[in-house]
């Protein structure tokens, strides 16, 4: 345990859907005096993204789904264009990322490359999202994807060129940050 904070109490506030915590706890701060302090922590898991990319034809494959809490601020649609993505349940990053590929995408890939791991939102959420690209090819798709029906998914697939995908940024028609992050790492790594 480090030496610069102390818990002192953990109370569960939900446990609905996931995990929502409140901790209490002593902090060292940089001036040397103990503080204390308390803050909500969301605890979903970690989770795994991958970008999916086509180097001869210049192309991504992304999905549209809705998502209520871009809904309830302010995407007034409440789609949201993204990459593949899933919970990892109780399997590892990479074994989850290619199942829910296939899933929601309809593509069973082989090779996949992770990238880097992050903190998506630390000042709340506990999830690790681990990051991932994958060459496809038309010959990779083995069902129309789309999500499975009793997690409530209704999933869109889509394919476009990655110089649409990043106007598409610009534009504001994609604002997830794991998707942004992804075709960021797309083009500065000249995968396309």
């Amino acid at each position: 345990m480090p030496h610069h904070i102390k818990i002192l109490k953990t109370e569960v506030l939900s446990d609905n859907w996931y995990t929502l915590r409140k901790v209490t706890y002593e902090y060292l701060k940089n001036n040397g005096q103990w503080e204390t302090q308390s803050r909500e922590a969301y605890d979903r898991g970690n989770g795994a993204t991958i970008l999916l990319y086509n180097k001869e034809q210049g192309t991504v494959i992304l999905t549209k789904q809705f998502r209520l809490p871009s809904y309830l601020n302010g995407n007034e649609s409440g789609m949201l264009i993204e990459t593949c993505a899933g919970l990892l349940d109780k399997d590892n990053p990479e074994d989850c990322i290619r199942r829910e590929t296939e899933e929601e995408t309809g593509y069973k890939i082989t090779a996949v490359r992770k990238i880097f791991e992050a903190y998506m939102s630390p000042g709340s959420v506990t999830e690790i999202l681990y990051f991932f690209v994958a060459e496809y090819t038309k010959e990779m798709k083995v069902t129309e994807g789309g999500g499975i029906a009793h997690e409530q998914e209704d999933i869109e697939v889509l394919e476009i060129t990655l110089d649409k995908a990043m106007q598409m940024i610009s534009e504001g028609e994609i604002r997830d940050g794991k998707t942004i992050m992804l075709l960021q790492y797309a083009k500065l790594n000249a995968l396309i």
